[in-house]
């Protein structure tokens, strides 16, 4: 077999963080290894005993234009991408008196960070790394002869290389050249993402408004190649079950939201816990800036309600179906005080996510409930673009937002039935809020901003229906809870069959969107009680 390790005797090193450089140094002094260097990362080296050759010696040009042009220079890019196993390549360089790299290790500009700091536009652009990238793919192209490293992890792999003088060999070469695309690749998804959203098309450019079925395009929102980035935050123990792998990424130009979590006590997450808090967590934000609890099991919610403080809030969540939250998610969108620490106390709870705990409720939890999941997240929910991966390609939607027409009451039409009266249209309100957040095709039953009763994730919607009132007038201790409720549809009524059901349950009022060829079917069967019916014209499916 053909030896294709190379030792390193020449290497170039520019790294904007320093953090490790130090076994690097090391390893090139004591092999005496020629070392190359830029600005800050020489000075470094040289702090730390290395004989260092500056770019500038090399190049014959000074660092210019506040530091944009150090290494855009034949003499550097040459000594990269020369393929020493290439004859010709090797003449050319000695024709050119260039010397040949046989290791680069480079990592970029903070672009990231400088973006999640709030700088302004100027300093984020100066924070766009473009010699960096250049030697990085430089070297990559070429990992025939050369190693490219950009990951600190390596260092400690790389000043073992040195000090044994074997280098790598190819194999690992193309590996550290995959890392360092991959590297690049993240780090120009990460600028795409920022200069779309801050650098939009202007009105003097005209581009076709439909694409070739005749659907609106929106290339700020749907761009023509779909650029996006994600960092390893860490990875999970296994995912929705045993035996599948799982990891937990999280989007590198943000720092607040729910994926950056706090967690303040408890057994790490799981990727069950993650879905589950998050759709929780999204869910109690539809109802700010009035304090709401979710708790949600499965990803859908088992209880749902609105208190005038989070203990009450949380006790109405947990009544509407006591079983089911046994081992679930609570979200709360207001500080959890040491009255629903109390509530919670004797329930076994996974999560618990809320944006603040008062001081003596942490300590409750924390002592008390050594294992539960207790997240800190301190701002809502922000995003409008939700993703669906299916086989070979991305669906990607906005974000389903209770902000759409049908959303506001003052837009509803009253189809049955007397007026709603203020109590009552505060329960259709809160109804129609918490269905989007059911999985379809969802029915659920409230009375006073509470959730009593929820059909969730059946296959038609007449069994929702008989879902929601079993689940009403069953899971507490007996009582009639579907009498004197309203009801919340997420998508019409195909029949009148699911909203009789309803009306004989007892149910006083009905939201839904309406746009079924038998809504009158429909609407007849809510007059023919004297239940009131409104149409929103807005659908909420939740899939």
């Amino acid at each position: 077999m053909t030896n294709t390790n190379r030792p390193i005797r020449r290497a170039l090193v520019s790294v904007f963080h320093k953090e490790g450089i130090e076994v690097l140094a090391d390893a090139f002094i004591k092999a005496g290894v020629e070392v190359v260097s830029t600005g800050s990362t020489a000075k470094k080296l040289a702090e730390l005993g290395v004989n260092v050759t500056e770019v500038s010696q090399v190049t014959g040009f000074p660092e210019s234009l506040d530091g944009r042009v150090k290494t855009l220079d034949p003499h550097i890019h040459a000594g990269i991408l020369a393929d020493m196993t290439n004859p010709d390549h090797v003449a050319q360089l000695e024709q050119l008196g260039i010397k040949p790299f046989d290791l680069v290790v480079v990592n970029l500009y903070p672009f990231a960070d400088t973006v999640r700091s709030g700088a302004d536009e100027a300093a984020t652009i100066e924070k766009i790394d473009i010699g960096g990238p250049s030697m990085v793919r430089g070297a990559a192209k070429n990992s025939a002869t050369v190693a490219i490293v950009t990951d600190p992890a390596d260092y400690r792999l790389v000043a073992e290389r040195v000090a044994n003088g074997e280098g790598f060999d190819l194999a690992e070469r193309r590996w550290l050249a995959a890392k360092a695309f991959a590297h690049t690749a993240a780090y120009d998804a990460t600028i795409n993402e920022w200069t779309a959203k801050h650098w939009p098309k202007p009105d003097s450019v005209e581009t076709p408004d439909t694409d070739e079925n005749g659907n609106v395009v929106n290339d700020a929102k749907f761009p023509a190649a779909f650029t996006r980035t994600w960092d390893r935050a860490h990875v999970l123990r296994y995912g929705e079950n045993p035996h599948q792998q799982a990891a937990l990424y999280i989007d590198p130009l943000h720092r607040d939201g729910f994926a950056h979590a706090e967690q303040l006590g408890g057994k790490p997450m799981s990727y069950n816990n993650y879905v589950d808090a998050d759709a929780a967590w999204r869910a109690v934000w539809d109802f700010a800036p009035r304090i709401a609890v979710a708790v949600v099991k499965h990803n859908n919610p088992c209880g749902l309600a609105i208190g005038e403080t989070a203990a009450e809030a949380h006790k109405k969540a947990h009544a509407c179906d006591p079983m089911s939250a046994y081992g679930g998610v609570i979200a709360c969108n207001s500080t959890v005080t040491l009255e629903m620490a109390e509530s919670v106390r004797p329930i076994f709870t996974e999560v618990i996510v809320a944006p603040a705990y008062e001081p003596e409720a942490l300590e409750l939890l924390q002592t008390k409930k050594k294992n539960l999941r207790i997240l800190k997240v301190a701002e809502p929910p922000k995003s409008h673009t939700q993703f669906r991966q299916i086989d070979g390609g991305l669906l990607v939607q906005d974000t389903d937002l209770i902000d759409a027409t049908g959303d506001d009451p003052n837009a509803w039409k009253l189809v049955a039935g007397e007026p709603a009266d203020a109590a009552t249209l505060n329960d259709l309100l809160f109804a129609w809020r918490a269905i989007r957040c059911v999985k379809s095709n969802a029915i659920l039953l409230a009375h006073d901003e509470a959730t009593v009763g929820i059909g969730m994730g059946q296959v038609n919607r007449v069994d929702s229906c008989h879902l929601a009132v079993e689940r009403a007038n069953t899971l507490a201790d007996g009582a009639d809870r579907a009498t004197g409720s309203v009801a919340a549809s997420d998508a019409f009524f195909p029949f009148a069959d699911g909203a009789e059901i309803l009306i004989n349950a007892g149910v006083k009022a009905i939201v839904q969107p309406g746009g079924s060829i038998r809504d009158e079917e429909v609407i007849e069967a809510a007059k023919k009680a004297g239940v009131t019916m409104y149409l929103t014209g807005t659908r909420h499916f939740f899939h």
